[in-house]
Order: structure tokens, then sequence, then C-alpha cells
């Protein structure tokens, strides 16, 4: 399949045609959270604040846009953008096979409620 630490992003990206969400996530690290995500045309993340982690947004294949506290950065293959912690930020597929890695600091469990 792949090398540890050896990963063709562009081809794991391009066998996930058709499908949307997360195509693949890093396993071998405790320290680093990293996916590699994959949208229809117009599909995304909605708009949110994540007030636990930096996160940068690597392009991979396609094209789409991230909205960094209203903000728009378009986002294709090899360009990165920089959401700090606790900006509002949404991602939007502008073409029908867009995908990304996100990568951040691994962060604890999902916590319900305040």
């Amino acid at each position: 399949m792949h090398e540890q630490g050896s990963v063709n992003l562009g081809e794991i990206a391009a066998s996930a045609s058709g499908r949307a969400g997360v195509a693949w996530t890093l396993q071998e690290s405790s320290e680093l959270n990293a996916n590699l995500v994959r949208f229809g045309v117009r599909d995304g993340v909605g708009e949110h604040v994540n007030d636990e982690v930096d996160v940068i947004i690597v392009g991979v294949s396609g094209s789409g846009s991230v909205q960094v506290d209203g903000k728009e950065h378009p986002v294709s293959n090899g360009t990165m953008t920089f959401v700090p912690r606790g900006a509002r930020r949404s991602v939007r597929s502008t073409s029908g096979d867009f995908s990304y890695l996100s990568v951040h600091r691994r962060r604890g469990p999902l916590q319900i409620g305040g």
C-alpha cells in the first residue's frame, strides 16, 4: 500500500472519486491529526469556530475556498491556508473533485455540552 511516513494523497483523492467526506486519516501519530477530505461541487464544511487548535489546510485536487473570519482564501493543488484557533471558518468546493488535507494538533475527545 504505502511506506510508513509516505502517502500519495493525489492517488487517494482520485480513488475516492464520487464520494464525499474523509478519504484518509493519519493513523501513525499520537500528536497530529491529519485528514484528507473530499467534497463535490458546492459541498463543504459549514461556518463554525474552533477554539481548540490552529489548522493548516493544503489543497490536493480540484478547487475550493476557505473563509477565515469573512475573508475568502482560494484553495487548489499545493496551496496552503492557515486557520488560527478561534477564527470563524468554513470550507466550500468550487469543483466536483475538491480534496484538501487538514492538519492540526491532536485534541481530546469531543465534549457535549458546556
